[in-house]
């Protein structure tokens, strides 16, 4: 009979990036059948079962490691991997995603959609959140000319977190103190939530007075976020394998080439949130700001003009300068971004898309379609629907 590996997985299945790592973990496995698996079911927040601490199994895979979890497998011959980095605990073999990367991406990514204020929302005494923070403001430093960025820290966990309330008050506050336009990076969805929240409250416009940039890219939090939460994403799944992987190789005796393995993020996914240019002239940031809001609802140029008090010549003047298309380019961008996505995604007529897009009738939705995108609205369904 197969001899197995008893290992447990401590592992949060009430977030995204936990449910990614023990996908990975399942790859794993799709390829290694000598493996006993008990998954604890658990939040990040909490302590190692007591059970843990005296149980009889061969490997541990762990996000709740703690210094005493650490020393009583030590002692134990028990072999773990840890991919805890809400605290470093040295000499124990561990897989984590690459924090000073994505603090070094996040700066690249925002500077080069032409921000000059930066700010970063993160938590205090948590070893993830610091890391990136100090990776984002050396790389803001280093590459953007200006000197640092405001910082705000609250308790991530534990009993002196604060109410919602309290932090959203602060938050408020903080975010108006900040020079606008402002790049807002923030050390996970969860606290781009957070940001989000109090910037409605507050009426700051997201993006074009407040850019917010998570990390995670959360397949939930993102698009359920209004306006939708551009985020890094970052590679779990492929931590869960490594630390598979790596585990394996432990419980067999082997010692591995290296006992701490870093993950590097993919990319970031851009969304409503971050999905503008620095804006320093209010007046502009308000008129695409009304554009983007209004323009399904069949706006014209002179509805901008007199929403934000310019006149045309300076209006156009300015858009082509900064966006390099003009106003009624831009009413036509949003409304087929919008037709794109209704087509893509419903079974809706062309004629009830045309007028949730602020088209006079379908024929000219059809028109602007194929002028724009240089295929018809039928075309580019038959062809969403193939991909």
């Amino acid at each position: 009979m197969l001899q197995k590996y008893r290992v447990v997985l401590l592992i949060e299945t009430s977030s995204g990036y936990g449910r990614e790592t023990l996908q990975g973990i399942m790859r794993f496995l799709r390829t290694h059948h000598d493996w006993s698996v008990f998954l604890e079911l658990c939040d990040v927040g909490r302590e190692p079962p007591k059970w843990l601490f005296d149980w009889n199994g061969h490997g541990i895979i762990s996000r709740l490691t703690t210094p005493e979890l650490a020393d009583a497998v030590k002692e134990s011959g028990i072999a773990m991997v840890d991919l805890s980095d809400r605290r470093i605990i040295h000499d124990l073999p561990s897989v984590r995603t690459d924090n000073v990367r994505v603090g070094e991406m996040a700066a690249d990514y925002l500077i080069k959609r032409g921000f000059r204020s930066f700010a970063y929302c993160g938590f205090e005494n948590e070893q993830w959140s610091t890391d990136r923070e100090k990776a984002f403001v050396d790389a803001v430093t280093r590459h953007s000319g200006v000197d640092g960025c405001e910082i705000y820290r609250s308790r991530w966990f534990g009993e002196s977190l604060r109410s919602w309330e309290d932090q959203q008050a602060e938050l408020i506050t903080w975010l108006g103190q900040l020079a606008k336009p402002v790049a807002v990076f923030c050390a996970n969805d969860g606290r781009a939530q957070h940001v989000l929240e109090a910037c409605s409250r507050a009426e700051l416009l997201v993006p074009e007075e407040v850019a917010v940039l998570g990390v995670d890219n959360d397949s939930i939090i993102g698009p359920l976020c209004d306006p939708t939460l551009s985020s890094i994403e970052i590679n779990p799944e492929e931590v869960g394998f490594v630390a598979a992987e790596l585990l394996s190789q432990l419980m067999m005796g082997k010692k591995p080439e290296s006992i701490v393995r870093y993950i590097q993020p993919i990319s970031v996914e851009t969304r409503q949130s971050t999905d503008v240019k620095a804006i320093a002239d209010p007046l502009i940031a308000s008129a695409r700001a009304f554009i983007h809001e209004n323009s399904c609802n069949g706006i014209t140029v002179q509805s901008v003009t007199e929403h934000c008090g310019l006149s045309r010549s300076t209006l156009e003047r300015q858009f082509r300068k900064l966006f390099d298309r003009s106003p009624q380019q831009e009413i036509r961008h949003v409304q087929i971004k919008r037709a794109r996505k209704l087509l893509a995604e419903t079974d809706l007529s062309m004629e009830r898309i045309a007028n949730l897009c602020g088209f006079d009738h379908p024929e000219y939705m059809h028109v602007v379609f194929r002028r724009e995108i240089d295929m018809t609205p039928g075309q580019y369904r038959r062809q969403s629907r193939a991909e």
